[in-house]
């Protein structure tokens, strides 16, 4: 009789209303022989109809609670667990993804020869970048460095045991709760590594101006909160929160409030974006972008950290007056 060579595996998707986003992820998660874990977040869209046809376990979360994509991960490996204790790793997988081919032998033959590594990630790729200017920078986003690396994205394969001994996800954090976790995970001894594999194929569905703000608006509160739990004993977001900030309120706050005493030379600091633009459209044309796509996407990197700023003083208002933030999602 034939057996599986692979260890023990379970894979955790997570979506709400994915539709036909969602089929695709089921099915390349089911096309293996791992058990598939669904946590469904309210769908109205027939998700937990399909994901129960097609023979995914499905968990639904009880919407009267505060919803987090922390939070449905968290149920959705524990469920596993306890269901199949013999599982030793964890695929999460976001239901708007695609599970490329052979990813899951890869990751696991890496993760069976390196014990110190808690989790492994691969390359991302945007599945429609030609439809949208945001869709290709998303697919820029994706392309991290290969090797060891601070943290992991969405999808991702984690060592059963790396992942209980940092607690699991954090449940209140609506965003930036995967680098949140690798935070602990490290702390913890093991290593995140990305490696040089295609992994899943995402559909940001990013067709709109205001779906590109809400989304930077998200990674702002995400920086700032992030540097809020480590930042002190990290350094954790603490550099992209101050950035973000700077750019976003200190520079435009300084030159319009200095505008009378200084007779209007406080507005040439409006000045230094231009300038920020150019050094990122210097980068991304030294890593062989078009020009073109070099030039808008330098434009939205500078204009994003406004959108940063508001995210991230969205989150110390919340703060400042005992209220968490609710989530923000730009689909």
């Amino acid at each position: 009789m034939a057996t599986n060579p692979l260890p023990a595996i379970g894979c955790v998707a997570i979506g709400r209303n994915e539709g036909e986003r969602l089929q695709r992820c089921l099915r390349s998660l089911l096309s293996g022989s791992a058990v598939v874990v669904y946590v469904d977040s309210g769908s109205k869209d027939g998700s937990v109809a399909f994901a129960e046809s097609v023979g995914a376990v499905v968990v639904q979360l009880d919407m009267s609670r505060p919803f987090t994509a922390a939070r449905a991960r968290n149920e959705g490996w524990r469920a596993l667990l306890a269901a199949h204790p013999q599982t030793q790793y964890l695929q999460f997988l976001d239901g708007d993804c695609e599970l490329s081919p052979g990813w899951i032998e890869t990751a696991l033959e890496f993760l069976e020869a390196h014990p110190s590594v808690g989790v492994v990630c691969g390359r991302r790729r945007e599945r429609f970048p030609e439809r949208s200017i945001y869709n290709r920078m998303c697919d820029q986003e994706w392309d991290t460095p290969i090797g060891e690396a601070l943290a992991c994205g969405g999808d991702a394969v984690f060592r059963r045991s790396a992942l209980e001994a940092a607690g699991g996800y954090r449940d209140s954090l609506i965003a930036g709760e995967e680098p949140e976790l690798c935070v602990r995970i490290r702390a913890a001894g093991h290593k995140v590594v990305r490696l040089d594999a295609e992994m899943t194929l995402h559909d940001a569905a990013m067709l709109h101006f205001s779906q590109w703000w809400r989304r930077t608006v998200r990674g702002g509160h995400a920086f700032a909160e992030g540097a809020h739990i480590h930042g002190k004993a990290t350094g954790h977001f603490v550099r992209e929160t101050r950035r973000a900030c700077f750019w976003g309120a200190v520079v435009p706050s300084v030159a319009l409030v200095a505008a009378i005493p200084t007779a209007g030379l406080s507005l040439l600091m409006f000045a230094a974006y231009p300038l920020s633009t150019w050094r990122a459209f210097s980068y991304l044309r030294s890593r062989g972008k078009p020009l073109q796509h070099a030039l808008i996407t330098a434009m939205f990197l500078t204009l994003g950290k406004f959108a940063e700023c508001q995210g991230a003083l969205t989150y110390y208002r919340g703060r400042l007056v005992g209220q968490r933030s609710g989530l923000i999602e730009y689909k």
